[in-house]
């Protein structure tokens, strides 16, 4: 973050987070507020550390956090929302089409599981499939790096396919409630098809949600579906990616209530929007990763330590879905297909 970006974030909060002096002592001023909660949010370092680099009391610090985390989330909502009508959704497409060749795709999904301290008397509702505790972080990001909408909060027992289910945005989805825009025809094509988000194997194939084909005994046609489907859903694993390295407390494991956890988290997704579209270079460090933007390049910068959700077992797709999901292979291998794919085997 540099001084510009910096200062228009505290004129923003500043409002909120100015407390008054008193007859016994000064105010901690809004800057001070402010450095403090993100030099927790870049490092994970302890209430108990931060004390002597801030010379403020842990407790204080813990208020100030939460107090920070609570303003950057009601000040930097227009940072995150999902497209509110067809013509918002047709662009998010757009730019999968123009950047990760995938037509009528409206954004990659993923979950990540945020360790957390035990719970008191939580038993085990946030123990997961890993053998640690967390809560669970959903994401659809678009093809720029960028959140359109996060939830964070369900308890790391969950598959991602039960998770997105209890979002608001999930409920949406079933009741065909997002005005998403109806099936177009496809670049080059006379096929009609609709728009779709895309996921890994843990989520339920659907009309408007697509997954890859199962691993075994997969055609060349199937292995090329799937490769070109990663290229749009990796895009959500960068987004986790540049969000961790730069906010490592998501790396560590969250000695805080479950309830807390959840609006720092939210603060760290808000503030990374913010950083991309202010100092989108120098937030995202992304200079050595050769071309990564370019849109034949197929850099992963997922960070191993932050963890998948667990699949979501034995659910049948519909056949309309299936058939879906045959056209949009037969097109990847037909008029839609690029030089590059002639490498896949």
């Amino acid at each position: 973050m540099n001084n510009d970006s910096f200062n228009e974030l505290l004129e923003m909060i500043s409002p909120i987070i100015t407390k008054q002096d008193t007859v016994m002592r000064k105010a901690i001023s809004p800057t001070e507020r402010l450095a403090t909660t993100l030099r927790f949010l870049a490092t994970g370092r302890s209430f108990e550390d931060l004390k002597f680099s801030t010379a403020i009391a842990p407790q204080t610090i813990s208020s100030i956090i939460l107090e920070t985390c609570e303003a950057m989330i009601t000040k930097l909502q227009e940072y995150i929302q999902l497209p509110k009508n067809s013509e918002g959704w047709s662009a998010v497409a757009k730019g999968f089409e123009s950047k990760w060749n995938f037509p009528h795709c409206i954004g990659a999904v993923d979950g990540k599981h945020i360790a957390v301290q035990k719970p008191k008397g939580s038993g085990f509702q946030y123990y997961n499939y890993k053998h640690f505790f967390s809560l669970v972080l959903m994401a659809v990001v678009d093809s720029n790096y960028e959140f359109i909408m996060v939830d964070v909060g369900a308890n790391g027992c969950m598959s991602d396919g039960a998770v997105i289910t209890n979002t608001k945005f999930g409920q949406l989805l079933e009741k065909g409630e997002l005005n998403i825009p109806p099936p177009k025809i496809m670049p080059n094509s006379n096929y009609q098809l609709p728009f779709v988000f895309v996921g890994d194997e843990a989520f339920a194939l659907k009309d408007n949600f697509m997954k890859p084909f199962p691993q075994r005994n997969l055609t060349r046609e199937e292995r090329v579906f799937n490769y070109r489907l990663s290229r749009a859903r990796r895009i959500v694993e960068n987004t986790f990616g540049i969000l961790v390295s730069r906010f490592r407390l998501l790396l560590t494991t969250i000695n805080l209530s479950p309830e807390k956890v959840q609006r720092i988290v939210l603060a760290c997704c808000y503030l990374h929007n913010f950083l991309r579209r202010k100092i989108k270079d120098q937030y995202s460090d992304i200079s050595k990763y050769n071309n990564f933007d370019d849109p034949e390049n197929d850099v992963n910068i997922e960070h191993p330590q932050l963890h998948c959700l667990q699949p979501l077992r034995g659910r049948n797709a519909s056949i309309s879905a299936k058939n879906i999901r045959l056209k949009f292979c037969d097109y990847f291998n037909n008029e839609g297909k690029v030089t590059w794919q002639e490498n896949i085997i």
